[in-house]
């Protein structure tokens, strides 16, 4: 692993960035969900039919990103000290480095997207944080994510690594493969190693219309059954309560029951790697 991390993080700073902004985007139709100002109006049109389709106000959103809080909390205080985040997003409120550096300030994080414009606004958010980086790559291919110098230079895999797939594994049709990639990111991880995957229900109707409109709209979005979600866990110990919808995964404060659409609109869990 490369001792010079400001090495590191000048190279990715030389990388030009090409953004079309006459193309929808994940990440920027997220931010325009979340009411932030990264996007464009492609984008908002976009979030406009989501929230037709979904009107829950951009709260499902919210409880994705408040699980991640949690989770990479709790992994940084089970001693992980290196992180990749894999489809991250824009950069919002506490974000994956600040809670973890927040428990550990020496941990270590790599962002993934493969929207540029991730990559543009990373270099600002991070400009005075040599234990951070970004890179432009596609989850889709893992030898080319993996083998990345950015990803090399920071993560040791020999090493315990909190591996985080936050809402990213529903924009992978089924005959991109899902199941197949997430094993070999599991494979990547060492022993004690986590898994942090976070997915888009199909148990409701409004979920279900959902997909429709990004699958219309995208061209990707792939709703899949609770029993489908936790098939990518297999192998790893998981973390209680196992796979279940995000407001109940060791919540910060009680949970109100019954859950609404939001709260129903994404499950996933925290599983570990065991032989350490």
């Amino acid at each position: 692993m490369a001792d010079d991390m400001s090495w590191t993080r000048s190279r990715s700073a030389r990388e030009p960035v090409e953004i079309d902004t006459s193309v929808p985007s994940i990440a920027r139709v997220y931010d325009a969900i979340l009411g932030g100002k990264d996007n464009y109006p492609v984008d908002q049109e976009i979030a406009e039919q989501v929230a037709r389709a979904f009107p829950d106000g951009g709260e499902g959103a919210r409880t994705n990103r408040r699980l991640l809080v949690r989770a990479v909390r709790h992994m940084a205080r089970q001693g992980i000290d290196q992180f990749l985040d894999i489809g991250s997003g824009l950069p919002t409120a506490q974000n994956t480095h600040q809670v973890a550096q927040e428990v550990n300030p020496g941990a270590r994080v790599v962002y993934v997207d493969n929207d540029p414009i991730v990559l543009a606004h990373g270099r600002a958010l991070l400009e005075d944080d040599d234990r951070t980086v970004v890179v432009t790559a596609d989850i889709r291919e893992p030898d080319v994510l993996l083998g990345h110098p950015d990803v090399t230079g920071m993560l040791d895999p020999d090493r315990p690594v909190g591996l985080i797939l936050n809402a990213v594994v529903h924009h992978l049709l089924d005959e991109e493969d899902p199941d197949g990639l997430v094993e070999t990111y599991k494979r990547w991880l060492g022993p004690g190693g986590y898994l942090l995957l976070t997915h888009f229900c199909s148990s409701t109707p409004e979920a279900r219309g959902l997909e429709s409109v990004l699958r219309q709209a995208l061209g990707r979005g792939q709703l899949r059954s609770m029993a489908r979600i936790a098939a990518f866990f297999e192998g790893l110990e998981m973390v209680e309560p196992g796979v279940v919808y995000l407001p109940y995964w060791q919540p910060d404060e009680p949970v109100k029951a019954p859950l609404d659409i939001a709260g129903l609109l994404v499950a996933g869990g925290l599983g570990r790697k065991p032989g350490r």
